[in-house]
């Protein structure tokens, strides 16, 4: 069965994607427009120099003009709304994988990665942190609209308009299933990433996520060589292992999963009754498909309440317990902040702890500002992080503890049926469901 359909559906693919590529063409056309319009933008020359100096090439995208970033908004509206429809109406993996290629050659080489709705969470958590920084529009949108479009209609983001994720669609060419306690173990990753990244950008520290993305240093055909093989061995990950960064790292899909929660309209592995063949959870590379639960013995449900009563008991446990592990590591996080680290390297040289002096403190001391503003700068830093860890801890609690609790609740399912939070939304799973083929005439059931 599974043979031929392969051979049914390969005549098919040419009629269902002229309309696509007729849509992407003329996306490709803007983009062109766009890309002639910002160069027309270089009106002024660089300087010459006569004493053999060469400005240095950028290797980081510059500020967009107002119009361009509309644009860059409007390209992710379409393309959301496109992959939208490609997925519940006309059910087409075709337009789908044709929507992922535009998105890593617009989203990804064109625009090099940036401006990022996976970073965007950084700058969201330094405007709620410093009063006096102004969230960009740009950036702002491309946090809330997937998030959304994912309150509608699931991770739609994920699946058709995530540069991360194009470029690890691409290179999944024969994936195999993750052991369950291999998934959800990792799983806990991106909760505890987004917490730090939170942390670190609310006060100011650092942006981890940009700072470590593996991608874009290959969209930008550049950067720190560790960055660059960290991101090729994900890629050769990848290729046995569906979406490994998605799954296992990235942050911004923690609050894609839970706004897909809500989602009323999400992808139906099946248009009609399901057969119950199995195909489908097979073809899935994120085990996001679930199987029908079989009927449970008489106490196993009596079992299944202790044990989560258990898990809710112990989880505000775990929250204090890991609550004060973070208020014990703060003082050393907090040195990942350029001001604390300036202030205990001044204090070392006061103090003559230490021999020498750094660029650092002697372009502070030529400000001619005392060692006491540095100092008062340090401890305002050092306090936020005393909240910012103690929080964090009694987070990584929680999410330890919801991850007990998740795996305490038992669910009925009759049919097969995808994960809403986990479903990242590739429409992998229609063509290997015989109903669906059966539904574009392909084959005939008996």
């Amino acid at each position: 069965m599974a043979i031929d359909v392969r051979k049914a559906t390969t005549p098919t693919r040419g009629t269902a994607a002229a309309p696509i590529l007729r849509i992407l063409t003329a996306c490709l056309g803007v983009v062109s427009a766009v890309a002639a319009g910002a160069q027309e933008q270089k009106k002024q020359p660089p300087p010459e120099f006569s004493s053999g100096y060469f400005p240095p090439t950028p290797t980081e995208p510059g500020p967009r003009a107002d119009m361009f970033a509309s644009i860059d908004v409007v390209v992710l509206i379409v393309v959301l709304a496109l992959g939208s429809w490609f997925l519940l109406r006309t059910r087409s993996r075709t337009g789908v994988r044709m929507l992922v290629i535009f998105s890593m050659l617009y989203f990804g080489f064109y625009r090099l990665g940036c401006v990022c709705s996976v970073g965007s969470i950084q700058n969201v958590a330094l405007a709620l942190g410093d009063p006096g920084y102004r969230l960009p529009f740009t950036v702002g949108a491309f946090f809330l609209i997937p998030l959304v479009f994912a309150m509608f209609v699931g991770r739609v983001f994920c699946g058709s308009a995530c540069p991360l994720g194009a470029i690890q669609d691409l290179v999944t060419l024969r994936p195999i299933q993750t052991p369950p306690l291999v998934d959800h173990t990792l799983g806990l990753l991106p909760y505890l990433y987004l917490g730090v990244a939170v942390l670190f950008a609310w006060t100011g520290a650092s942006f981890i996520v940009c700072a470590y993305d593996p991608f874009i240093p290959l969209y930008r055909l550049g950067g720190h060589w560790g960055v660059i093989a960290f991101g090729a061995g994900l890629l050769l990950l990848g290729t046995r292992v569906g979406r490994p960064y998605c799954r296992y790292l990235c942050p911004y899909g923690v609050l894609l999963r839970w706004a897909s929660v809500l989602a009323r309209w999400r992808v139906r592995i099946t248009p009609g009754e399901c057969l119950h063949c199995h195909l489908c959870a097979d073809e899935c590379p994120f085990g996001a498909i679930h199987p029908p639960t079989p009927t449970e013995p008489a106490g196993a449900r009596i079992e299944a309440r202790r044990s989560l009563t258990r898990a809710l008991m112990v989880t505000p446990l775990l929250m204090a317990a890991t609550a004060i592990l973070g208020y014990a590591a703060a003082p050393v996080l907090a040195r990942t902040h350029s001001d604390v680290r300036l202030a205990e390297r001044l204090w070392a040289e006061e103090q003559g702890r230490v021999r020498g002096t750094t660029e650092e403190t002697d372009a502070y001391r030529q400000l001619a500002q005392p060692f006491e503003a540095a100092y008062a700068t340090a401890v305002n830093v050092r306090r936020r992080f005393d909240i910012g860890s103690t929080l964090l801890g009694a987070w990584v609690g929680l999410v330890i503890g919801g991850k007990l609790v998740h795996l305490a609740i038992r669910r009925r399912r009759e049919d097969y049926e995808t994960d809403k939070g986990g479903c990242l939304s590739c429409a992998r799973c229609y063509m290997s469901c015989p109903v669906e083929h059966e539904r574009l005439g392909l084959i005939t059931l008996q």
